[in-house]
């Protein structure tokens, strides 16, 4: 995975893409106002971004023609962490920057959102009518009450009106927050119910693999168990009137109001996300108006390279980070393609049809997705023209190296990758994609600028070329400024701050090689560590994933009371093939013969399925917790997982074993 081992890069930008890329042109400019380097490419750039951080960013904001209604005092008040202090006396707007496109004659009518649904037929909205909307919502808004501070939340799918009611409610100076609607009435309220909200947008049901879902008795739940609110919005997704006592989307975006951004602190709240609540109730995760602007502006202007003439779809939902994310593509004066929908529906290319029929630019999904793809066979370029795409991203977990290959081979040789990390925490990148830099496989490009991303051995000391813990040791502009109900800000240092303090843990394990790139190896609280070697399990899975029988799979490393190591592999397997002794030998040999001797398992388990989070995420530490004899009830908080009957699966086992041993 280093550069001793793969040398050669998949893919190297050639010098027209190097000189038009929109990260070129800000360090020239960057190099002639703020003293950046004018030469030595993205390494110079990046060092200077976190040698003069202060800098930096003000150069950030100075490019993207940052608008401040009133001016700040100086860009970093505060440097520690957590509490850093940005832009003190700055007021400005999120809302304000996002539909200033549609300030521009010549590009007032074209597309700012693109919606596709299942049927997979695009419908665009204008930028002149996504900016009534907002004049028109925020408007209503403001008359039902909703001040500054105020939460407003959405019960909402990756439709137009939830990025309509985002915006409005950033306009005003309110907070916005939403759940996706396959989400049950427990783990909306697990969220939702910390923040009290003042008004709730929400559809009446949601269409997803072909078949309707009516939501109207989780609406109603949320309605008697929100006692906070002062109204509810209907949107009638399935064409069912509106409930007694709810508000119509329609008479509340019918008018013709200009909109009016509310100037507020750098520091006022945007918007609260929400950690994936495993172990307890979610994390509530407050990032702010400025924070934000100038973190995604760098991020999608910068790193993703989007711009007027770019349109950008990723696939995601409402519940997660990379949904707000994806609306702020609109800081850019780009298109957002929002897809609201199953990955999966009518088949697994769906969302090669959707990339296609939208003229995507940059194509983002979930590494699952591509490795989904590669095992159904999919031919991306042979059954669509994919020919505007410049760059297809993946998150959620680390692309394995087929999963570089596949897309390297079945969309186009020349073809940006951009495997990319980082975390609802930051709602951003700490690492990934480049356009001025080689793709190597199984590697993120770089760290991000601004990003002072190292690799940290247990004694807090750098290492390169070795595995380590995720750190970052200067503060980001989009981390957390407090978490909700977190009055002494313990709960926040805890999180990140507690392993190394002043300086941030992610709790992922990665290597920095020699040229500069990174690669993740999972989630360093659930590290596989066998006689002193560490491994992530995300190489298990990639290793194991590869063969054919295997759809998906968990490994968990156990440390026993008689201070033995327990390692079982558990794996769902493909219809068709069974758990026989030539596929448990082939996994062992996998395993032994590409990663290491030492993280062979103990034992093989065939399940019923894998469970995840409700962001697809694996859940490796509840199982362990299940497996280490904690009851259920403790383990995991149930309304965090998509399958809760999947882990009564480990509960048993693990009471098997209890009464063998003893």
């Amino acid at each position: 995975m280093t550069s001793a081992a793969n040398p050669a890069p998949l893919w190297q930008p050639d010098a027209d893409r190097i000189a038009a890329a929109r990260i070129t042109r800000f360090q020239a400019w960057a190099a002639e106002h703020h003293g950046a380097p004018a030469d030595g490419g993205y390494p110079a750039l990046h060092r200077w971004s976190v040698d003069r951080l202060e800098t930096f960013w003000e150069a950030v904001a100075d490019w993207f023609d940052v608008r401040f209604s009133t001016p700040y005092e100086r860009v970093l008040a505060d440097r520690g962490m957590p509490g850093a202090q940005w832009f003190p006396g700055a007021t400005l707007n999120y809302a304000e920057h996002a539909l200033r496109t549609a300030d521009d004659p010549t590009r007032a009518h074209e597309p700012a959102l693109i919606h596709v649904d299942e049927t997979h037929d695009p419908v665009p909205i204008s930028w002149a009518e996504l900016r009534r909307q907002v004049g028109s919502l925020a408007a209503e808004l403001r008359a039902l009450g909703v001040r500054p501070g105020d939460r407003v939340s959405g019960y909402l799918p990756n439709i137009p009106q939830a990025v309509t009611a985002l915006l409005a409610t950033a306009a005003v100076g309110a907070t916005w927050t939403s759940c996706a609607p396959d989400f049950g009435a427990r783990s909306v309220l697990d969220r939702f119910q910390q923040v009290e909200p003042v008004v709730l947008f929400t559809v009446d049901g949601y269409r997803y693999g072909g078949k309707e879902h009516d939501r109207a008795d989780v609406v109603a739940e949320l309605r008697r168990e929100l006692p906070t609110l002062r109204a509810v919005v209907h949107i009638p997704l399935l064409g069912t009137p509106a409930p007694e006592g709810a508000l119509e989307w329609s008479a509340l975006t019918a008018g013709d109001a200009e909109p009016v951004f509310e100037p507020v602190p750098f520091d006022h709240p945007l918007w609260v996300l929400y950690s994936s609540g495993t172990t307890g109730l979610p994390k509530a995760i407050v990032q702010s108006q400025g924070g934000i602007l100038l973190e995604h502006f760098k991020q999608l202007g910068l790193h993703c390279d989007l711009g007027p003439g770019d349109r950008f779809f990723w696939y995601t939902s409402t519940g997660w980070m990379m949904w707000n994310f994806l609306v702020s593509g609109l800081l850019t004066g780009t298109t957002v393609v929002l897809y609201d929908g199953s990955p999966g529906h009518p088949d697994t290319g769906a969302q090669w049809a959707i990339a296609e029929r939208t003229e995507t630019t940059l194509f983002g999904t979930s590494a699952a997705y591509v490795m989904a793809c590669r095992k159904a066979g999919v031919h991306p370029s042979r059954d669509h023209d994919l020919s505007r795409i410049q760059c297809v991203a993946t998150t959620g977990s680390p692309l394995p190296p087929d999963g570089f290959r596949w897309l390297h081979d079945e969309v186009r040789e020349d073809l940006w990758i951009a495997s990319v990390s980082g975390g609802t925490d930051v709602c951003s990148c700490f690492a990934g994609a480049v356009p001025t830099l080689p793709v190597h496989i199984g590697e993120l490009q770089a760290a991000c600028l601004g990003t002072d991303l190292q690799s940290w051995d247990p004694h807090g000391k750098p290492v390169i070329g070795e595995v380590g813990e995720l750190v970052v040791t200067n503060p980001m502009p989009s981390m957390p400024i407090r978490f909700w109900n977190d009055p002494d800000g313990s709960r926040y240092r805890d999180s990140y701050f507690e392993l190394f303090p002043g300086v941030w843990r992610h709790g992922d394990w990665i290597t920095i090689t020699d040229h500069g790139s990174v690669v993740i190896h999972g989630r360093s609280d659930s590290t596989l560590n066998r006689q002193g070697v560490r491994m992530g399990s995300a190489d298990i899975y990639e290793a194991v994933e590869r063969l054919p029988e295997i759809r998906e799979s968990l490994v968990i490393g156990l440390e026993e009371p008689d201070g033995g190591y327990w390692m079982p592999l558990f794996v769902h397997l493909a219809p068709g093939a069974a758990l026989d002794d030539e596929l448990r030998s082939r996994i062992k040999r996998t395993i032994r013969e590409q990663l290491s001797p030492r993280h062979v398992p103990d034992d093989i388990i065939e399940v019923p399925g894998v469970p995840h989070t409700l962001t697809g995420k694996r859940i490796e530490v509840p199982v362990k917790r299940l497996l280490q004899g904690t009851a259920l009830t403790k383990a995991v908080n149930p309304g965090s997982v998509d399958n809760l009957e999947l882990l009564r699966f480990y509960e048993e086992l693990a009471r098997k074993r209890g009464a063998e041993r003893g």
